[in-house]
């Protein structure tokens, strides 16, 4: 149906489906042999899933508790510190936007591997003694985890279709916990390994190799596969769905870009905000990576109940409305009430991004429009959150304070709640 079209009405039973990358491809021959033998050892695939999803956050989420040391280092300024964790966010865009025709080119396996090893590399590059390296290295990790972040729900889909809610909560609580425990370890790390943030940034490219060798096996088993499916044809007086022209598919994209931008400012700035009002490091780091383990509640709660909702206003209201209660929090009382203010925002952060990827495939009339919108959703939203952080860093520099920050992403909670609205009605694309 085009945009603003009703559907028929029918109210899900059970979680939607992870979005298919592949969607409009179907496998040759070869492609379902290969995939046949890759579900005849489970334990390898499900090894590298798990490894490769702890994966997806921890690059980011390592980064914001030695800020205030990169800063220092590399004589930043809180507007070059943005960059640190903006220019990352940018390219996750950008590679999200040729996720999908990489995989089908060369196949999701080697695409997942070669992201691991750009990974590894990435985080590497950015421990080397220049700023030019630091920045480089995070194009390299931006661009790895938009090909984990835009593939890995289409493998999960294509090879457990029975089982794909099930598997997106092993998927998603691995990514979590990455982060969580990224965020906790990163100035113990510093400080066992005796080597300052360098010694703390890079340990973690060797999760980065141990996820590329357990996914090894899954390359080789489908290695030849390039080339592995064909292209759908269209039944007769179909017409594809043009998402870039649909008004729903972009109140979608700016709710996923707008919820990503309060999220990248947190992953950028807490923990400064937390040391910048007298916190010690250790105490900001380790509030943080509650705050990155809270989210599994809202981000496993959240998708359940839209799947079984007709309009998801009432879901949009809640979470935009925690995230605010939150920053208005961080504002007032930032480290009185810090752990409350780690937990509401957890919440709402975790819902969020949860309610956001389900609106994609609850809004989608079928599965090739589900993928052309995640697509668009990711690229434009992501693009659009990396923005985030470096505006937070500038306006924290030219004020020397933290309120005028906080009430800028205060008027994006509100745009989200607007656009989420409108996002959220019983219609599709």
């Amino acid at each position: 149906m085009s945009g603003g079209a009703g559907t028929t009405g029918r109210v899900r039973t059970e979680p939607p489906p992870s979005v298919d990358a592949e969607a409009g491809v179907r496998p040759s021959a070869a492609g379902t042999a290969a995939r046949r033998a890759l579900l005849a050892h489970p334990a390898l695939l499900l090894a590298g899933i798990v490894l490769a999803s702890l994966n997806m956050r921890v690059a980011l989420a390592s980064v914001a508790p030695l800020v205030g040391e990169l800063s220092e280092a590399f004589g930043l300024s809180a507007t070059a510190s943005s960059l640190v964790t903006s220019v990352p966010v940018l390219f996750l865009g950008a590679g999200a936007s040729v996720a999908p025709w990489l995989g089908r080119r060369f196949g999701t396996e080697r695409v997942l591997f070669a992201a691991l090893l750009l990974l590894g590399v990435g985080i590497l590059a950015r421990v080397l003694p220049s700023v030019y390296a630091l920045y480089g290295g995070g194009i390299l990790v931006g661009t790895a985890i938009a090909l984990l972040n835009v593939l890995m729900p289409g493998l999960i889909k294509r090879d457990f279709p029975d089982r794909a809610a099930t598997m997106t909560s092993v998927y998603t609580g691995a990514m979590i916990a990455g982060a969580t425990v990224a965020a906790a370890a990163a100035v113990p790390l510093e400080k066992a390994l005796g080597g300052g943030w360098e010694a703390s940034l890079g340990f973690w490219s060797l999760l980065a190799a141990l996820a590329a060798l357990a996914w090894l096996p899954q390359v080789l088993i489908a290695r030849g596969r390039t080339g592995h499916g064909v292209r759908v044809v269209p039944a007769a007086g179909a017409r594809p769905v043009s998402v870039w022209r649909s008004a729903l598919a972009w109140q979608v994209t700016l709710f996923m870009g707008l919820q990503s931008l309060w999220s990248y400012v947190l992953i950028a700035w807490m923990p400064t905000i937390f040391t910048d009002h007298g916190m010690s490091r250790s105490t900001a780091g380790v509030i943080f990576a509650f705050n990155n383990l809270i989210q599994v509640a809202g981000a496993f709660v959240v998708p359940l109940l839209a799947g079984r909702m007709r309009s998801q206003r009432p879901l949009i209201v809640l979470v935009t409305t925690l995230v605010a209660a939150g920053y208005a929090g961080l504002m007032a009382a930032p480290v009185q009430g810090a752990w409350l203010w780690s937990a509401v925002l957890g919440v709402g952060q975790g819902g969020a991004v949860g309610l956001a990827l389900t609106l994609i495939v609850l809004r989608s009339g079928d599965a090739v429009t589900a993928a052309r919108l995640s697509g668009m959703a990711q690229t434009v939203g992501y693009l659009l959150a990396a923005a985030g952080p470096f505006a937070a860093g500038v306006l924290h520099q030219a004020t020397g304070s933290w309120t005028l920050p906080i009430c800028g992403v205060l008027a994006v909670c509100a745009a989200a709640l607007g656009v989420g609205l409108l996002a959220a009605r019983n219609r599709t694309v």
